[in-house]
């Protein structure tokens, strides 16, 4: 009985532990070019080993309705991913919203409207 106590108690100490280490993207930073109908993003998420911990997925919606999913191997460097989609579809007042998603724990959205 004693070890079971134990070994509860270890493995909440190590859940927690790993917990105090995930965290959602810190930023993200949208832009748009109604030119080029280009989104581009970064996602700020500093992480000390982007092999590990690292911005999973990206989904991009228009006016509310996802129109990009894109899932996510590893992140570019220690303090961001950066994506760009091509939105042909998007125009003056429409609203986009990307969000990004910690391989660990937790999520990110932004939006910004179309100008």
């Amino acid at each position: 009985m004693k070890n079971r106590v134990l070994f509860i108690l270890l493995f909440i100490c190590l859940v927690w532990i790993s917990l105090a280490y995930a965290h959602p993207p810190q930023d993200i930073l949208i832009s748009y070019d109604p030119a080029t109908k280009m989104l581009s993003a970064v996602i700020v998420h500093n992480t000390s080993n982007p092999l590990n911990h690292y911005i999973r997925q990206v989904d991009v919606a228009l006016n509310g309705k996802e129109i990009i999913q894109q899932k996510i191997s590893k992140q570019d460097n220690n303090e961001s991913q950066q994506v760009a989609y091509f939105i042909p579809d998007a125009k003056f007042g429409d609203r986009l919203s990307v969000e990004g998603y910690c391989s660990i724990s937790g999520k990110l959205e932004k939006e910004i409207t179309v100008e």
